[in-house]
């Protein structure tokens, strides 16, 4: 099989590290990439929303599968480009059409959908520019803190938690009437806090059945002690220790059913990811989003657990074959440290020389954000690298990653030493 993979970051070199030990791959494509993909396959220079590029490459590389990894081109209808167009209707498209893509798409959409299909969640309330009066008095029932979430894409900055009731009302003005998140906040949701521990369930569904991937936990925050700004992500680890098997029975009853037959009852043919952000709350799963397609870092962590062949686990999401698919994971834990750009997530400096890459043996070096010269790799983003190792324990994996990230090299390197040790008990 011809395979492309759509994106740039550590989320699709993991996905290309894995579909590159496929027996079933021919040739591998990752398009834009980065200069960890390079080692998997072929990075193609194409922007993931160059739709009319993507045919072309497509039709020239005669692809046979296109696994999308970033939210952007399944918001934007790629999916249904595909389906739309002559040449391409019939290579699948792993990810959702535009109307499944909605349950990331749409803060509101989503909140509405988990209500109509009994989805347990926080109770909220939507408001646009002409309702800003009622959204502070709907703050006014709310006990602090307060969640305020830009309805639209917002690069995951769109969702604020506030401790003072005038702060929240400041920021929704600024929302709805500044335009703060641009077209994103044109409408925003304003939800009940949810208190409890947060983790990320993932399903991968060909639209019937699903499979139950392994659970994680990340790590937001850029501080250590999970303090400073919110991130994309600094770090991540699977299995999550207060997910039990009894915990994800509630979640897979209580949520993923749910959700999969209330997709199939609305008449939405969703094949790909679903990504379910839980709250533990004393023992209750609760809804806090849903994202279509794989968390990052999370990808990172979960995807080397898996012990079965990806590539064919995707083509039985292509063919809704999926139930019949062989699906293993290792029961090793997995931990993975995210490498950054010095003032990420503020502004940083990219084009630095990375040094001491060959010298990790004991990790897995997942590129998130670095590109090649004709010598050298480069940073080439906030987020550079996540290191990956694996452990018969926590404390285990998590050392191996930390020694592993002191031997990369580059001027301004950061990253938080204390990912996973709220879980070491």
């Amino acid at each position: 099989m011809n395979v492309l993979i759509l994106g740039s970051g550590g989320r699709e070199h993991a996905f290309a590290w894995k579909i590159a030990q496929s027996k079933l791959l021919q040739n591998l494509y990752i398009a834009p990439g980065n200069a960890g993909t390079a080692h998997c396959g072929t990075n193609v220079n194409l922007k993931v929303t160059d739709f009319e590029g993507i045919k072309d490459l497509v039709w020239e590389k005669d692809i046979d599968l296109v696994l999308v990894g970033p939210e952007d081109p399944l918001v934007k209808g790629l999916h249904d480009f595909f389906l739309a167009d002559e040449v391409l209707r019939t290579v699948p498209v792993i990810g959702p059409k535009k109307d499944g893509a909605q349950l990331e798409g749409s803060k509101d959409f989503s909140k509405q959908f988990m209500f109509r299909h009994g989805v347990p969640t926080a109770k909220y309330a939507t408001f646009q520019k002409d309702k800003l009066e009622e959204g502070y008095r709907f703050l006014e029932t709310l006990s602090p803190p307060y969640v305020l979430k830009a309805d639209g894409l917002a690069a995951g900055k769109g969702v604020l938690i506030l401790d003072k009731l005038e702060e929240a009302k400041e920021e929704l003005k600024h929302m709805l009437v500044d335009s703060k998140f641009g077209e994103a906040s044109a409408s925003v949701v304003i939800e009940e806090f949810l208190k409890g521990i947060e983790l990320s369930v993932f399903v991968l569904t060909d639209g019937i059945s699903y499979k139950l991937l392994p659970a994680a936990k990340d790590y937001k925050r850029i501080g250590e002690g999970d303090t400073g700004l919110n991130t994309g992500g600094m770090g991540a680890v699977s299995p999550v220790p207060f997910a039990d098997k009894e915990f994800l029975k509630k979640v897979e009853e209580q949520i993923v059913k749910p959700t999969i037959k209330g997709l199939n009852k609305e008449g939405i043919d969703y094949r790909g990811f679903i990504f379910v952000g839980l709250m533990n709350c004393d023992g209750e799963p609760r809804v806090i989003e849903y994202n279509c397609r794989m968390g990052d870092p999370e990808t990172e962590v979960v995807i080397p657990r898996i012990k079965s062949d990806l590539l064919d686990l995707l083509q039985g999401v292509a063919s809704q074959t999926l139930e019949s698919k062989s699906y293993e994971t290792i029961d090793e834990i997995a931990t993975t440290v995210v490498m950054v750009s010095g003032g990420y997530p503020g502004e940083f400096e990219k084009g630095k020389r990375v040094q001491g890459l060959d010298d990790v043996k004991e990790s897995l070096v997942f590129h998130s954000g670095t590109k090649q010269d004709e010598e050298n790799v480069l940073t080439n983003g906030g987020r550079v690298f996540a290191i990956t190792s694996f452990g018969r324990s926590i404390e285990d994996a998590v050392k191996k990653s930390f020694l592993s990230a002191d031997k990369i090299k580059y001027d301004g390197k950061y990253y938080r030493r204390d990912i996973g040790r709220d879980l070491m008990g």
